[in-house]
């Protein structure tokens, strides 16, 4: 597909009906294999890609970021949204720069954080917070294709469970431009439904252990979900506890649960193909 037919599919995925659920590859071939299962869109994860560096969530530069996300983009004909933590940078400028330069990767959508990196301060004042969205969503409007644009209010993350302020942020967030809202660490299903009834644009809600299942979440009113690092920090357990096996005990019993070569193969291609 073409950017512009990729960005109207995606678009499409967030007017219904019903919800759809967007996971999180890390690599060229985890995309491969999540298309491969019928997913319908895919997000990149700024964690997974950190980790699979050897770095820690936040420390990855844009650049980097961005040349990830092509290959994402590039690994399947599916639209892709990045994980583009706060933009990269403090001021509402950078993110709109941040936006334009998401476009030229082939993203047709992104989410930006009001997570500021500061640990003193680590969400930015309201006011601040807005002017980014609105910058970010008036670089949006520019671009040649629709750009789904979500705005993340990141209280419960940081350890602030303010279930009114965290409305009045995504309320805030969604009168300057926003087309998705999003809170991440929202588990109780009581709580999302206050947040979907007090929004009029799709809310996009982070899947979580022991949270509601898709299908409750959809009965909420939730449009999206998405998995962030869940993906990634499965495989890398999976990859602890076999490793800890062979090194402390000797044994094998961790490759009981090991994907087969065939059940792999149809998911991927041979450059000599």
């Amino acid at each position: 597909m073409s950017i512009k037919e990729s960005a109207a599919a995606f678009q499409a995925l967030h007017e219904g009906p019903g919800i759809f659920v967007m996971p999180n590859p890390w690599d060229t071939g985890t995309a491969r294999v999540l298309a491969g299962l019928g997913f319908e869109a895919l997000a990149t994860t700024s964690q997974g890609l950190a980790n699979s560096l050897g770095m820690l969530d936040g420390d990855v530069r844009r650049k980097v970021h961005l040349r990830h996300a092509r290959e994402i983009v590039d690994a399947t004909p599916l639209p892709v949204n990045g994980d583009l933590e706060n933009g990269y940078g403090h001021d509402p400028d950078t993110v709109a720069r941040t936006i334009r330069k998401a476009a030229k990767a082939g993203l047709v959508g992104c989410s930006i954080e009001d997570a500021s990196k500061d640990p003193d301060e680590p969400i930015y004042p309201l006011d601040l917070a807005v002017k980014r969205i609105k910058a970010a969503a008036k670089a949006a409007r520019k671009l040649p294709f629709p750009f789904v644009l979500t705005a993340r209010a990141e209280n419960y993350l940081y350890g602030r469970v303010d279930l009114p302020d965290t409305i009045a942020r995504l309320q805030a967030y969604e009168e300057a431009g926003a087309d998705v809202l999003y809170a991440p660490g929202l588990r109780d299903i009581e709580e999302i439904k206050k947040v979907c009834e007090a929004l009029s644009k799709p809310v996009n809600v982070l899947a979580l252990k022991g949270g509601p299942s898709v299908a409750e979440l959809g009965e909420a009113g939730v449009r999206r979900v998405s998995l962030g690092s869940n993906l990634h920090r499965v495989a890398m357990g999976a990859l602890l506890r076999g490793a800890k096996e062979l090194k402390e005990q000797g044994t094998l019993g961790f490759l009981d649960e090991a994907a087969t070569t065939a059940e792999l193969e149809p998911f991927l291609s041979s450059p000599h193909s």
